[in-house]
């Protein structure tokens, strides 16, 4: 039965960082994965581009990670977005901004991201193991026991990095759960978050329209972000973060041109009276999103009364639209809910109950938007939960 200091089950962005953090630190290192490749999941981010991490500061990350954020303060202070960047940069990785701070690799392709990383296990004498699902987990003394379809191994430390349950086709099963549950650990309930939202709007005129910078509001909850028409509904960052706080049935209000207010739009209505509505709206909008607000309005800007304008002037600046759902956790990006947090240590991710058993990554109860968030807080809890703590 072959021994390792530590193996690490889960091949994402958080147990590659583990086996890195693990291997530097000079410990025998297993990273087991049970696809082909390293990374599946990985390889689709940011349209296969990998948006894999962002560049703001703390208070940005904290605001970037809604759900339990809080918690990786301890792992930010150890390894943060810019050892990322560092990372990356040390190890011949170039990587660029774009906007809202989204970091990519200057190649446009998620493999270099996904490369450097294996490359970098190797190269510290960590091994892999890909194409092995592993079927239990025991701990026997001091030591764990995996068990696979066709062998046994044993290590003194255990890291968990399966993901959730999000897009099962890149693997995620939810194993990970299956195993803090053996160990008598409770794992909160898992829903779809960063999902495309289900709306009762005419998709069929709108679909495929994308728009930048608009803003999407329901309740308290104002996110000022790109925004994709599909047709289902609504896809983009700002319908993606908006899916955190809603499950269907809410009503969600859009603001196509945040950054003018209704004074102005009426003052460029104005000077624009000659011409047709949908022509006017033109010079700001889309022409097909200039049609749809034009239908059921006179031809011509002058031809407004105060009571059609004002209605224009809402469908622009105040359009509802009415979420009937949100995406299956199939069809979901991130999964809310994982491992307690209750039950991990903060400094070390930890199991509080069972000693040398760490969580890291999707798997924990932490989800985060889009904009390199859940890669960010992947890489760095992969690192702590790799490194020792004496």
């Amino acid at each position: 039965m072959t021994h390792y200091h530590t193996i690490i089950i889960g091949g994402g962005p958080a147990g590659m960082m583990a086996a890195i953090a693990s291997s530097y630190y000079g410990f025998s290192t297993l990273l087991i994965e049970k696809n082909k490749r390293l990374g599946k999941k990985l390889a689709g981010t940011g349209g296969g581009r990998c948006n894999v991490t962002n560049s703001g500061n703390l208070d940005d990350l904290m605001a970037g990670i809604p759900g339990n954020g809080r918690f990786l303060y301890s792992v930010f202070a150890q390894f943060d977005n810019h050892d990322i960047i560092n990372f990356f940069k040390d190890n011949g990785v170039a990587l660029k901004e774009e906007d809202h701070g989204r970091m990519f690799p200057t190649t446009n392709k998620s493999r270099t991201i996904i490369q450097a990383l294996e490359d970098k296990i190797k190269e510290l004498g960590g091994r892999i193991l890909t194409e092995t699902e592993v079927v239990s987990v025991i701990k026997d003394h001091d030591r764990f026991v995996l068990k696979s379809a066709d062998q046994s191994l044993t290590c003194d430390k255990l890291i968990v990095t399966t993901g959730g349950k999000s897009y099962p086709s890149t693997g995620s099963t939810g194993f990970g759960h299956d195993i803090a549950r053996h160990f008598k650990l409770e794992v909160t309930p898992l829903e779809a978050a960063e999902s495309p939202l289900l709306t009762d709007f005419p998709h069929k005129l709108l679909q495929g329209i994308s728009l930048d910078d608009v803003n999407l509001t329901y309740d308290k909850h104002s996110i000022t972000h790109d925004l994709l028409f599909t047709h289902f509904g609504l896809s983009g960052p700002a319908a993606l973060r908006l899916s955190s706080f809603v499950s269907g049935g809410e009503t969600a209000h859009l603001d196509l041109l945040p950054a003018m207010n209704q004074e102005q739009l009426s003052a460029f209505l104005e000077k624009n009276r000659e011409k047709t509505i949908k022509n006017a709206l033109k010079l700001l909008l889309p022409e097909r999103l200039a049609e749809f607000l034009a239908q059921d309005q006179p031809d011509k800007v002058k031809q407004l009364d105060p009571k059609k304008l004002e209605s224009l002037l809402a469908s622009i600046k105040d359009m509802p639209i009415k979420i009937t759902g949100k995406m299956s956790l199939t069809k979901s990006f991130v999964t809310k809910g994982g491992v307690n947090l209750k039950e991990i240590n903060p400094k070390t991710l930890e199991s509080k109950k069972v000693a040398g058993l760490h969580f890291a990554g999707e798997v924990l109860d932490i989800n985060a938007h889009t904009g390199g968030f859940n890669i960010t807080a992947a890489l760095c809890t992969g690192w702590v939960a790799g490194s020792p703590h004496y």
